[in-house]
């Protein structure tokens, strides 16, 4: 049982107001515990939280390329079996959905598939922010982003999201799950429970960026709940390959956590695009039917 009243992620970062990956961060590293090595593929993450000489973190932690976070990982967890010291301390990966969904897939492939005993989490804010909000494997339907932008001959990104939970289940991982950071202890506990479960265990956070997705940076706990609750986002637990546990939720439309971002404006503005509502409300509705949210 890990501290939870324990810091690990410190104050004074970088961030944008209101950022939902810096709150994930600090619930993760709850849930971790102290005795944690910290891996990080460029992203927000690492620019905000370790601008030189100056570090959010209160764990040993170490910057790893955009694509190789998990082959570090593996490095480490190997040199830490050798030592005797595997158990006592533990590998996590804490990437954003480019490095994890696109860039870092092949060696996240490679480690799941031979085994390595580390977590992986992904916080997911669904397009590259760093870098000038780029679509990424992660953004969701019809999303304006600046590789694929709302118009006249566009209705944004033409492209489901990417299901890498499933995609690491069919890995063999032991242990896959969903969370939001907008359920603090439901994330924390499963983070608890991914380093605690022996092999490569992945878990998918939704973090909502007020900057990218343009929303007030005092709504993002908000703008987290309403993903679940209208069933864009599914929280999950799948234990060697089944479904063991998910959020009930008495859904509600999609519209209203579409129209409280500016990324989803173009479908209300100038005109109500009837059409396209329905094509994001028939993905809310494959998502209930897939995991059984329904109240």
């Amino acid at each position: 049982m890990v501290d939870k009243s324990l810091e690990l992620f410190d104050c004074g970062h970088r961030a944008c107001g209101g950022c939902g990956a810096s709150a994930a961060v600090r619930m993760i590293l709850k849930g971790a515990g102290e005795n944690t090595i910290v891996v990080s593929p460029t992203g927000c993450l690492e620019v905000f939280s370790t601008p030189y000489p100056e570090t959010s973190w209160k764990t040993p932690w170490i910057h790893s390329l955009f694509e190789n976070a998990s082959a570090v990982a593996s490095g480490i967890e190997a040199a830490l079996k050798k030592q005797g010291r595997l158990g006592d301390e533990k590998v996590l990966v804490i990437g954003g959905d480019g490095a994890t969904l696109d860039i870092g897939t092949l060696c996240i492939s490679g480690a799941f598939e031979r085994g390595h005993d580390f977590t992986y989490v992904c916080y997911d804010n669904e397009a590259y922010m760093n870098t000038g909000i780029q679509r990424s494997g992660a953004t969701p339907y019809d999303a304006d982003t600046t590789t694929t932008p709302a118009g006249v001959r566009s209705m944004g990104n033409s492209r489901p999201k990417k299901d890498l939970p499933q995609i690491l289940v069919a890995h063999g991982s032991p242990y896959v799950a969903t969370a939001t950071m907008a359920y603090p202890m439901d994330l924390m506990k499963k983070v608890e429970r991914a380093m605690n479960t022996k092999g490569p265990c992945y878990l998918q956070v939704h973090a909502p960026c007020c900057t990218g997705w343009g929303f007030d940076s005092a709504k993002t706990m908000e703008i987290g709940r309403m993903a679940v609750a209208c069933g864009l986002w599914v929280n999950y637990e799948m234990v060697n390959g089944k479904l063991e546990s998910v959020k009930k939720v008495k859904r509600v439309p999609v519209d209203s956590y579409l129209q409280a971002q500016k990324r989803f404006r173009h479908l209300f503005k100038p005109t109500r695009n009837e059409e396209e509502i329905a094509k994001i409300q028939a993905i809310a509705d494959a998502n209930a039917e897939k995991y059984g949210i329904d109240l």
